[in-house]
């Protein structure tokens, strides 16, 4: 408990403290844990406006907002934790829209008891997230739930960004005789978390490709191809994020299997748990479809970017009133990819 004689609050034990109900009571124990960590760590000069709301400038353009909550079970894994991956994932969701990401809101759910030290972690790699990505946090906002109503952690962040007039990114856009870009390794992120959560003690250590994009995308957009669609595969993986746009769209497509990229520890893992890394969740990972007669023009802008290095044409669209996705397997046969079915991997955004 936060202690409080003649005015004096003792700061906080990041090192044993716990949260506790007063953290989220509206008081002086709250605005301690706001003061002392939240505003600490993610302090700028909108949060240090210190009301309810932000008020920011308005850019040229039109808005783009997007909201995601993150729950990912455990909070830390290798390549990353909840605080990144819930920056990386608001930020991407605004980039695939052709937009620049511009701020961000984040909501916090504690359960009590929860220590205050992994608090600070999650805290500072948000910080150290969005610093990186140059977003800001700009305002946010924090509950406490008794303990056993809650799992630790769970993070809600908002983005907005402007997109110029032109700028129009949509899964309704894919075109027959496009080209279908996946910008690097597929499944290292469900991976990652699978492996951390079931101590599963491969040779080879598999990370988390959590990432923001949009410094990727900006170099996309410069190379003057013509763009048609950007999704970020998360949950449901490239298969599913690829079924939702052949809806979108009214196309079907073909992929090809020996044009995956997938890491060989990825692939060891899903072999071994029977797992498609094809429906293994990516958070740092884009899929771009794209004219045909730009698509070498874009892969090779991909390529010269660090997030893009192994960028690879991967598939085609085509004319389908079935609007299936479909893949030519290394064997020379073919198979539908279909939606996901159920949950493959459970909590892991």
């Amino acid at each position: 408990m936060t202690e409080i004689r003649k005015g004096y609050v003792r700061p906080l034990d990041l090192k044993h403290g716990r949260v506790d109900m007063t953290h989220g009571s509206g008081g002086r124990a709250m605005v301690q844990l706001i003061e002392e960590l939240f505003a600490r760590h993610l302090g700028n000069e909108y949060l240090g406006q210190g009301n309810d709301g932000a008020v920011m400038p308005m850019p040229k353009g039109r808005l783009v907002m997007a909201t995601d909550s993150h729950v990912v079970s455990p909070l830390f894994f290798p390549g990353g934790d909840i605080g990144c991956l819930s920056v990386h994932g608001t930020i991407n969701d605004i980039a695939v829209m052709g937009a620049t990401p511009l701020y961000l809101a984040a909501g916090f759910i504690l359960e009590e008891g929860f220590p205050l030290g992994d608090l600070a972690r999650i805290v500072e790699s948000m910080a150290k997230a969005a610093r990186e990505a140059g977003v800001p946090i700009v305002t946010g906002d924090t509950k406490v739930v008794e303990q056993g109503k809650g799992d630790g952690v769970f993070i809600t962040t908002t983005g907005v960004g402007v997109v110029a007039d032109g700028e129009d990114f949509s899964g309704d856009r894919a075109r027959p005789g496009d080209k279908i870009i996946v910008s690097g390794s597929i499944g290292d992120h469900g991976m990652a978390i699978m492996a951390q959560r079931e101590s599963l003690g491969f040779s080879a250590p598999i990370v988390s490709d959590t990432a923001s994009l949009h410094g990727l995308i900006v170099a996309m957009r410069k190379s003057g191809a013509v763009i048609r669609v950007l999704r970020d595969p998360t949950r449901g993986g490239v298969a599913t994020t690829l079924n939702e746009i052949a809806r979108q769209s009214k196309v079907g497509m073909m992929l090809q299997e020996s044009a995956l990229p997938v890491n060989p520890e990825v692939a060891a893992a899903c072999e071994f748990l029977g797992l498609d890394p094809l429906y293994v969740a990516n958070e740092g990972k884009l899929l771009a479809i794209v004219a045909a007669e730009d698509a070498d023009k874009l892969l090779a802008a991909m390529r010269e970017h660090p997030q893009g290095l192994r960028a690879s044409i991967v598939g085609t669209v085509h004319e389908d009133a079935h609007h299936f996705v479909q893949m030519t397997t290394g064997f020379g046969g073919r198979r539908i990819v279909d939606w996901l079915t159920g949950e493959q991997l459970p909590r892991i955004c």
